[in-house]
């Protein structure tokens, strides 16, 4: 059954009672009960997104849901789709900038989504929920190597297929053979390999119409010592390059082709800018940071005003790394 929490029982001031306090909100405490009767999943009421987020800002969730199994999320979207109630789709929160005005209708939250087994001597089954670093655990402890990479890449396993997330030691298109989701119209599952994904750089064609829900991934026999080794340069490596105790998503922008952003941005003197606590970081510049209590509008500000200023300077438009949800 849903597990039903109002924003007021954890933090008063967001505010309690039966009905939703955010303004804004499309769900009455009626549709709620609709959707969320007799549904495995944990509910939340005007969510503060700040939660599920790494770069911990972002207004309220109309109605936040964690479904328990992918037979709960085909149920509650089946329901979302019957009342015409919008959905957004949110893993791990490593690579979102969601805005102050928060997020209208159902955020639906992969986080429970966590199954994990080998099917194989070499391959695994994992659910979109599943941190990167559980994977990465599982993986070494039974000495199979190929998602080295995934000690430098935070989050959940959901989002890091959609963008193809990764490191200089490889990306999920390395070792991905299938990924099973699930259309947000009906609730159908959908089926693709390798191929049909369309994995890029920092992208996919996993559509923002489905919700990934589980991954094979087809891993090679390694000694144990040596994934620890190489796990322990790259995350070495990163804590030497990247800025530490700070709220962020890592990169705000893509490289560009044959070329790094963080190399234009600290070319053109960006280093340090600042928008209230949203920073543009001393130690690497593709690192727009919430070194505070920084706002959603802050963090857009700056980011705009860095966009501009490499343009002026190298004539180079940056794309967005990070996906930004919900209403200013």
């Amino acid at each position: 059954m849903a597990e039903v929490r109002l924003a007021g029982d954890e933090e008063a001031e967001e505010g309690s009672g039966e009905n939703p306090t955010n303004p804004r909100s499309i769900v009455s405490a009626a549709l709620r009960r609709e959707l969320t009767s007799g549904l495995e999943a944990e509910v939340r009421v005007d969510e503060p997104m700040r939660r599920h987020t790494t770069l911990k800002l972002g207004g309220p969730a109309d109605l936040w849901i964690a479904p328990a199994t992918t037979a709960a999320l085909t149920q509650l979207l089946r329901g979302c789709a019957a009342r015409g109630v919008p959905v957004t789709v949110v893993g791990g929160g490593s690579n979102l900038l969601v805005r102050d005005g928060g997020i209208r209708g159902v955020v639906v939250s992969t986080r429970r989504l966590r199954e994990l087994r080998l099917t194989s001597p070499t391959s695994l089954e994992v659910g979109a929920g599943v941190s990167t670093g559980k994977v990465l655990a599982l993986a070494t402890r039974h000495e199979l190597g190929g998602i080295e990479f995934l000690g430098g890449v935070p989050g959940s396993v959901g989002g890091g297929l959609i963008m193809n997330a990764g490191t200089y030691l490889g990306e999920f298109t390395s070792v991905t053979t299938q990924v099973t989701s699930i259309r947000i119209a009906d609730g159908e599952l959908v089926h693709r390999d390798h191929a049909a994904c369309g994995f890029r750089y920092r992208g996919s064609d996993l559509p923002p119409t489905e919700i990934v829900a589980l991954a094979t991934l087809a891993l090679r026999p390694r000694p144990r010592a040596e994934i620890e080794a190489e796990v322990k340069a790259l995350r070495a490596r990163r804590a030497a390059r990247e800025p530490l105790k700070v709220s962020s998503n890592g990169s705000t922008f893509k490289n560009p082709p044959g070329e790094f952003a963080g190399r234009l941005i600290e070319a053109a003197g960006c280093k340090g800018w600042r928008e209230g606590d949203a920073v543009c970081s001393e130690v690497h510049a593709n690192w727009i940071v919430n070194v505070g209590a920084a706002t959603a509008r802050e963090l857009e500000a700056l980011i705009a005003r860095v966009h501009a200023r490499v343009r002026e300077v190298h004539g180079v438009d940056l794309e967005l790394e990070v996906k930004r949800l919900g209403e200013p």
